[in-house]
């Protein structure tokens, strides 16, 4: 898979002790919701971070792939973005 950028949003405003859990992640308050941001770098990692979203008691509401900025493809496999 290769490491790619996450954008995975939550329901509610992550306290800081509930944020510690995703600590190399970047945390966005917006809207009454949290999106939490970065790299990952294998399907191990990313199953890894859903369990702890679930473990935590947190409603994911939406998960993403962040297209590469400068191709529009998804890093690491060259897929096309949704048109």
């Amino acid at each position: 898979m290769g490491t790619r950028d996450y954008h995975m949003v939550v329901e509610g405003e992550l306290s800081p002790a509930v944020a510690q859990a995703f600590e190399r992640m970047q945390m966005t308050p917006v809207d009454g919701r949290t999106v939490i941001a970065g790299p990952v770098r294998d399907q191990a990692e990313l199953h890894a971070l859903l369990r702890r979203i679930g473990d935590l008691g947190l409603t994911l509401v939406n998960l993403a792939v962040v297209p590469d900025r400068t191709t529009g493809h998804t890093k690491g496999n060259g897929a096309r973005r949704p048109e």
